[in-house]
């Protein structure tokens, strides 16, 4: 595994830790401040501003609260320049499992999730 491949992938962790622990503090380690968000899920289509997805997070219950099962699964990482990547997750908040698409940005300190468009996937 290349150093920039486990450099994102340590992104994705603090991003999979984050939605586990309800984390404000977490997202905003791992989110640029800036990033948008997406779904059209269920017939509601919704685009957040990253403020607006942190009040979303700080208004719900904690999967880690709960004590619910983790389902963190990287399905795929493309690094396609030196400075952009693509990270395909899978993972879950009661009653839902979700795919994530996250497309990262490598700024001075690091690599920051810039976009994420998510969808149920409850198969």
């Amino acid at each position: 595994m290349s150093d920039e491949t486990a450099a994102v992938l340590a992104t994705v962790q603090g991003y999979f830790d984050a939605l586990y622990e309800g984390s404000v503090e977490g997202f905003r380690k791992v989110f640029h401040p800036q990033a948008q968000l997406f779904t059209s899920e269920l017939g509601t289509i919704a685009a957040l501003d990253f403020d607006s997805y942190m009040a979303r997070v700080a208004d719900r219950p904690a999967p880690k609260a709960s004590n619910d099962p983790r389902f963190d699964e990287v399905v795929s990482v493309t690094i396609a320049s030196p400075s952009t990547a693509h990270v395909r997750v899978r993972d879950a908040l009661k009653p839902n499992r979700y795919v994530d698409e996250l497309l990262l940005v490598k700024y001075p300190d690091g690599w920051k999730i810039v976009c994420k468009a998510w969808a149920f996937n409850n198969a």
